[in-house]
This record gives C-alpha cells, structure tokens and sequence, in this order.
C-alpha cells in the first residue's frame, strides 16, 4: 500500500499549494537552484538528485529511482522508473520559495509535489 502511495506522489504530485512560490522559465536558474543538491520529500520518503547530465537518481523507501529530464520550452520535461514501475513522461512547472521547490505536472496545469533542496 504504501509503494503504490509513493508511486502515485511521484507520478502526480501531492502537496498543497500555501507557500508564495515563485516560476523557474530557464534551465540556468534551475540548476543554479538543484545542482549538487537533494531534494526530498519526507511525507513519502523521496531522496532524488538531478543531475545536470540529464538524469535523475534517487530512492524512495529502499526502492531506486532513475529516469531522464530535459528543459523544453520552459518546463521540466521527465521520464522515470521507482523500480520496477514506470513514471511516464511528463513536462512540468517549476517553482521556488526559499529552500522549498515545487513541480507541478501538466506544465502547471495538473498535481503538485513539493521537495525541500538539501
């Protein structure tokens, strides 16, 4: 139950907005924010790293994740696997407030995930 609950955080997003967030539109101004830096989200367990080689490597309750990411068009564009499961493609808002960083599926349209940078 609890990995189905994760996967589903991962694929669609789970936190409330409430902070002031505020729009990442450039690829720089990202990695300035997560380069060598990790971002997680204790509610589900979520450790990822992005990398600036365009992949993502984390964990989330001893499983592993890794996947692709790339900047198009001022969204956060990803593919990912949390074990054996696949998290389909998706291109996503980002955005920032303080040391919190939020990632909104369906290039904001959709669910949200928020991560603390670390």
């Amino acid at each position: 139950m609890k990995r189905t609950m994760i996967a589903l955080a991962l694929m669609i997003g789970a936190t409330p907005a409430v902070a002031d967030y505020a729009p990442i539109t450039d690829k720089d101004t990202f990695m300035s924010l997560v380069d060598g830096k990790l971002l997680r989200n204790r509610l589900y367990g979520v450790r990822l790293n992005v990398l600036n080689d365009g992949q993502i490597a984390g964990s989330a309750i001893g499983w592993p994740i890794e996947g692709s990411w790339s900047w198009k068009g001022g969204y956060f564009c990803r593919e990912m696997r949390w074990g054996d499961d696949p998290i389909p493609y998706n291109c996503q808002l980002v955005e920032v407030d303080g040391s919190n960083i939020r990632f909104t599926v369906d290039q904001g349209a959709g669910d949200s995930a928020s991560f603390s940078i670390n």
